[in-house]
């Protein structure tokens, strides 16, 4: 029998082609208005691209569900966090050697999403203790800390895998930890982009609309793999043409 598909789903390849859309208009936006402007547009452009991170967190969990191996995903997400890294912090001017100007935004989400798997794998597992586990998460929180969108990405990535089958309450879990980071993001870096984090919710009525399907096309994670690095190497270029090796964002030189 045939599984139904409600009408105006959207399949995981639509939704990546979402996030991938917000992550670009987001980031080329950094890379052309640097700092924290506060035109209303601006910021309207940055709020949409708070549509793209949940999605990303969402797949992790999915995909550690789906995956028939979860260490090739894992593999693959580390080696594409390391290229990921050379390429985000050339893109917004943050030096390559971690901690010289900051502690935060050092490296890529990839970072956090790649941790976020290890988290999933590590609370499922039966061959680690159930008093090690917490432990072995606060680590994996303290060395996330430092990418983009810190730890919190990981702590949400665990609690929609371990939610999985309840929507409200994976979406719920995520505004609470997002507010989390809009605190320390008012606090430290910039209370209007603070405030800003909580776009994140706008994922929230397109994510319900998840069908549970894959879609027809099998290369969307290569196409994703591939384009992040090569986008983000496009925004160093416009970055260094428009402004000269400038950091354009906290973290940057």
């Amino acid at each position: 029998m045939e599984k139904k598909v409600k009408q105006n789903s959207l399949n995981a390849n639509q939704l990546k082609l979402i996030a991938m859309s917000a992550m670009t208009v987001d980031h080329l936006m950094w890379v052309i208005y640097p700092g924290y402007p506060k035109d209303w547009w601006i910021l309207l452009v940055h709020g949409l691209g708070r549509l793209a991170a949940p999605i990303f967190w969402f797949f992790i969990a999915e995909g550690y569900h789906h995956t028939k191996d979860w260490k090739k995903y894992a593999l693959r997400l580390l080696l594409f966090s390391v290229i990921g890294h050379f390429a985000y912090n050339f893109a917004f001017g943050i030096p390559f050697l971690p901690f010289q100007t900051s502690i935060f935004n050092q490296t890529s989400v990839l970072w956090s999403l790649f941790w976020g798997l290890i988290a999933l794998v590590i609370t499922d597992s039966i061959h680690i203790k159930q008093w090690q586990k917490p432990l072995f998460i606060l680590g994996i929180t303290i060395i996330t800390f430092c990418s983009d969108w810190s730890c919190i990405a990981v702590l949400i990535i665990l609690h929609i895998g371990e939610n999985r089958g309840n929507f409200k309450k994976q979406m719920t879990g995520m505004m609470l930890w997002t507010a989390a980071y809009a605190l320390v993001y008012a606090l430290f870096i910039d209370p209007i982009y603070g405030i800003l984090q909580f776009f994140v919710a706008l994922t929230i009525p397109l994510l319900k609309k998840y069908s549970g399907e894959r879609g027809t096309w099998k290369g969307m994670k290569w196409l994703f793999y591939l384009y992040y690095p090569l986008h983000l190497l496009v925004c160093g270029l416009i970055r260094i043409a428009l402004h000269g090796n400038f950091g354009v964002m906290i973290g940057g030189s």
